[in-house]
C-alpha cells in the first residue's frame, strides 16, 4: 500500500499520522468513510464550526476590500457580531503591538516539494513586505491553548516552515500569529528563526519518510487488509471518527474546554461554504 505518487501531505494529514497510524491509513490510503460523531455536544459544536466558517469568510471579504459597513450589516448572530467587532478593534494594523505588511491576502495555499511528495498550507492571512511575512491564523475554539502546545502544534511547525521554503524568506523574518476571537487582547506571537527552521525541515522530512517506509515494509502483505498501528493514547480515540471501526467506543467524547492537556488541531475548509450574503 505505498503512498500515491501525486500524495500531498497537509497539517491535517500530518497531524493524523502523529496521533495515529492507524488512523492516517484509513482517512487518506483507504478513503473510509465512516460516520462517527468526533465529539458532543454535536450540535453546539457544528454551531460553532458554521460560526468560525463565516467568520473567516468576513474576514476574507474585507481584506479583498469590500466595506466595514456592508460586512457589518450581513451578520445577525450576537456572537458573531462580537468576534468581528473585536477583530477590527484589534487586527486591523496590527496584532498585539506587530505590525502588519501592507500585502496581505486571505485564504491562500502555498505548496512545496518535500521527499517525493508535496506539502501543502492553507493560510487563513498572509502579510508581507520586503523585510517580514506574518502568518496570522484565526482562531474561535472556547479554550485558548498555553504557548507551549501552539509552539509544538504541528500547524505552527507546517506553515512557518512552509512559508519561508515556498517565499524563499529568511526564517528570522517569519513570525506567526495565532489570534484568538474569545480572547481578542491574548494573541500569540511566535517568532522563527534558523535554528527552528532546521528542526522543522529534520521533523517534516522524518515523519513523512517514516510514513513512506511504513507503507512499504507491509506492502505487498494482504494489500489494504494490512493494519497500521493503531495510537496506544485511548483518549485520542473518543475524537476519532474511527473509533467504533477500531472496537475502541462507540459514544462520542465530550471536549472539555477546560482541559488543559487536550489540543485538538482543526483546519476549516473554506471551498465547501457558501459566500455570505450582503
Amino acid at each position: 500500500m505505498s503512498l500515491p505518487t501525486n500524495f500531498q501531505f497537509s497539517q491535517a494529514s500530518l497531524s493524523d499520522y502523529a496521533d495515529c497510524a492507524r488512523r492516517f491509513q484509513l482517512r487518506y490510503l483507504l478513503e473510509q468513510a465512516w460516520p462517527a460523531v468526533e465529539s458532543d455536544p454535536l450540535l453546539e459544536r457544528e454551531r460553532l464550526a458554521e460560526l468560525g466558517r463565516r467568520f473567516h469568510k468576513l474576514i476574507q471579504r474585507r481584506v479583498e476590500g469590500l466595506p466595514v459597513d456592508v460586512l457589518t450589516q450581513s451578520i445577525g448572530e450576537p456572537e458573531l457580531a462580537r468576534w468581528w467587532q473585536d477583530y477590527l478593534r484589534c487586527a486591523g494594523e496590527s496584532i498585539g503591538g506587530h505590525p502588519l505588511p501592507g500585502q496581505r491576502q486571505a485564504e491562500v495555499a502555498l505548496s512545496i516539494p518535500i521527499e517525493q511528495h508535496r506539502l501543502t498550507a492553507h493560510f487563513d492571512l498572509l502579510a508581507v513586505d520586503d523585510e517580514q511575512t506574518v502568518i496570522v491564523d484565526w482562531k474561535t475554539e472556547r479554550r485558548r491553548p498555553a504557548r507551549d502546545q501552539l509552539l509544538n502544534r504541528m500547524q505552527t511547525r507546517v506553515y512557518r516552515y512552509v512559508v519561508t521554503e515556498a517565499l524563499q524568506r529568511s526564517p528570522s523574518s517569519v513570525t506567526m500569529i495565532y489570534w484568538f476571537a474569545e480572547f481578542p487582547d491574548q494573541p500569540e506571537i511566535l517568532r522563527y528563526d534558523a535554528s527552528q527552521h532546521a528542526a522543522n525541515q529534520q521533523f517534516l522530512s522524518g515523519l513523512i519518510a517514516e510514513i513512506e517506509n511504513l507503507a512499504k515494509d507491509l506492502e505487498p502483505a494482504q494489500s489494504s487488509a494490512e493494519e497500521w498501528p493503531k495510537t496506544p493514547n485511548l483518549r485520542k480515540c473518543d475524537y476519532c471518527t474511527y473509533r467504533s471501526l477500531c472496537n475502541r467506543g462507540v459514544s462520542a467524547g465530550v471536549i472539555d474546554p477546560e482541559a488543559a492537556d487536550l489540543d485538538i488541531e482543526t483546519e476549516i475548509d473554506l471551498e465547501q461554504i457558501d459566500e455570505i450574503a450582503y
